[in-house]
């Protein structure tokens, strides 16, 4: 089953994006959270300059929804994760368009399941990267290396795992993902075992990963294996995609929604009161 991704068939070259300081202080504060103001392209960019540069620790990316900053009103531990994590990258058009509103503008929606495929686009024969997927039902990611060789030949799957239920808690399995991701040289760790579990987990772990980079990014395993398919683009331009997933999966997602949609309304005025104080 083809893949359908929002992606540029454009290659971003990380030798077009020069700047190599400490963009701590570019941030906009929003919802609590510090996000980076990256398009999907300088995100790209990024990450390859990460994955070129010298060894370095695991660095991770998030990338926060409505629901996740819904979450992050009332989870400590979630907060915490976003503060130590390297990029965080506005995924929903709700968010980004909040931001503007208040006058503190991001560039564009970063949704992961955009971010991964992009990524991939950037590889060449040049410039090959090696790939670990971790998450999905059980089959889910092979069918996704699968779809990955035809699509991106230099974005080489090096390891997958669907880990059983509840493994979050089992010190025994956390231990065994860590170990086979280390007996591969990785790259990319694209970590799809949905928000708060997949950012609770790399940071819980990050200083054990052998990956170069990790993307917290929900559904895209499922999305690279065809198993669910993206809204089409029109309701993706328009910030409608939401619309699409409720419909697609009404028993999981509907009663998320809908707390989010009384949740978020509050916290936008929130925001807005605090910056008119501030």
């Amino acid at each position: 089953m083809a893949t359908e991704l929002l992606c540029d068939t454009k290659r971003w070259d990380a030798r077009d994006w020069t700047s190599h300081e400490d963009d701590s202080t570019r941030r906009v504060p929003l919802f609590g959270v510090q996000m980076d103001p990256l398009s999907l392209a300088e995100a790209v960019t990024r990450i390859m300059l990460w994955i070129e540069g010298p060894a370095a620790p695991c660095r991770y990316v998030v990338t926060p929804n409505v629901d996740h900053v819904v979450l992050l009103q009332s989870r400590e531990d979630l907060r915490q994760a976003y503060r130590q994590a390297d990029l965080v990258l506005a995924d929903g058009a709700p968010v980004v368009a909040v931001a503007r509103w208040l006058g503190k503008p991001l560039p564009e929606r970063v949704a992961g399941s955009d971010l991964v495929p992009a990524l991939f686009q950037a590889t060449s024969v040049d410039r090959p990267i090696s790939v670990f997927l971790l998450g999905g039902a059980p089959g889910v990611p092979e069918r996704a290396a699968q779809q990955m060789a035809q699509r991106w030949p230099h974005a080489t799957v090096v390891g997958t795992y669907s880990p059983p239920l509840g493994f979050e808690h089992q010190p025994d399995e956390c231990q065994e993902i860590v170990r086979r991701i280390a007996q591969q040289s990785v790259d990319v760790l694209v970590v799809g075992l949905g928000a708060p579990k997949q950012e609770l987990w790399v940071q819980a772990h990050q200083d054990q990963l052998n990956a170069k980079v990790a993307l917290c990014v929900g559904a895209t395993i499922d999305f690279l294996a065809g198993e669910k398919k993206r809204a089409p683009r029109w309701m993706q331009r328009l910030g409608m995609e939401w619309l699409h997933r409720v419909a697609s999966e009404p028993r999981r997602l509907m009663r998320r929604y809908l707390r989010d949609a009384v949740a978020f309304p509050r916290l936008v005025w929130r925001e807005f009161m605090q910056d008119r104080i501030a």
